[in-house]
């Protein structure tokens, strides 16, 4: 006899076909960046005085666009989201929080083991510097360290770009590429897999309005526009795809969501450094362990109860 779970699936992708999910999330993708130039061209707004408020626009665009994919996608699948079990489809859960946010990261951070030997360095040359100082001076600088690293959160908090690179965009992208998206997907009949390579040609659709900007920017040269957005496509189809599969192996929105900051922190991965070898053995050293933890650090067994009960209706359960 089958569960009411299992029902409620079956009910849930009968009711939504292959073109309904593919059209519905091509137009959250296309909206998602239409509706940034809205105030210009819709509502006729002056131009922004200063580039906060230029992004402020933005993020109230953006704020839409993701409150109407949530939408969307409940009306589409007929998810009660005001409900715990319907957030639950959109990766917004209660329970296995930390699980959901120390694997994800740990194993997000193993691809920038170069980028940690060259920060090292860098403070190393920094001790050495200031070890070159009087005693009193060294001792200065390390009791103002506390003051110093209080300064540059407070400096992080009043950074419009420090907003939009760690909280708005973060938040708004996967919320409306993996918990709107992959749901429509999954229940329109694809495979998880499909679904994990499927959903970053929509993300990366979000970031072609980027050409234009560096067409302008770089005196209108096509070669020069096309590598630069070229790169960045690349970039977010990887990257998409590594985070819609942290959302469908995991259940949980936090997963891709820790990462997707970490990630916008730490910048592209160092792979080379004249300076010394260890840079590329570590990377090296850190993508073998990525790859090979990849699988068992994502297993649904560590973020849910009992994975062969559990009320995951999208399917993650099942992925093994």
């Amino acid at each position: 006899m089958r569960s009411p779970a299992s029902m409620e699936q079956e009910e849930v992708v009968n009711g939504v076909s292959r073109s309904v999910a593919v059209l519905a999330c091509a137009a959250m993708a296309i909206f998602y960046v239409a509706i940034l130039y809205a105030p210009a061209l819709l509502l006729r707004l002056p131009p922004p005085t200063s580039y906060s408020s230029f992004m402020i626009r933005r993020f109230i665009c953006a704020a839409i666009s993701s409150v109407v994919s949530f939408i969307a996608s409940a009306l589409i699948l007929s998810i009660r989201w005001n409900s715990p079990e319907g957030l639950s489809a959109y990766g917004i859960r209660s329970d296995h929080n930390w699980q959901a946010l120390i694997f994800p990261l740990s194993l997000t951070s193993l691809i920038y083991a170069g980028s940690f030997i060259v920060k090292f360095l860098r403070f190393l040359d920094s001790y050495k510097e200031h070890q070159s100082f009087c005693r009193n001076k060294f001792v200065d600088y390390i009791i103002s360290l506390p003051q110093r690293v209080s300064e540059w959160m407070l400096a992080m908090v009043t950074n419009i770009s420090a907003w939009r690179n760690y909280v708005v965009a973060p938040l708004t992208e996967e919320l409306v590429f993996r918990a709107c998206m992959i749901p429509l997907l999954l229940c329109g009949g694809f495979s998880a897999y499909t679904a994990v390579f499927l959903c970053p040609i929509f993300f990366s659709l979000a970031h072609l309005n980027h050409f234009w900007e560096l067409y302008t920017k770089k005196n209108r040269n096509f070669v020069k526009a096309s590598m630069a957005v070229g790169f960045q496509l690349g970039y977010t189809v990887v990257f998409g795809s590594y985070a819609s599969f942290l959302f469908v192996r995991t259940g949980h929105l936090s997963g891709p969501l820790i990462s997707h900051i970490f990630c916008n922190y730490m910048g592209i991965p160092v792979i080379f450094s004249r300076r010394t070898g260890l840079v590329t053995l570590a990377f090296i050293v850190g993508l073998l362990g990525f790859i090979w933890l990849l699988f068992p650090l994502t297993s649904p067994h560590l973020f849910n109860y009992k994975t062969d009960t559990c009320k995951c209706w999208h399917g993650y359960c099942n992925w093994d």
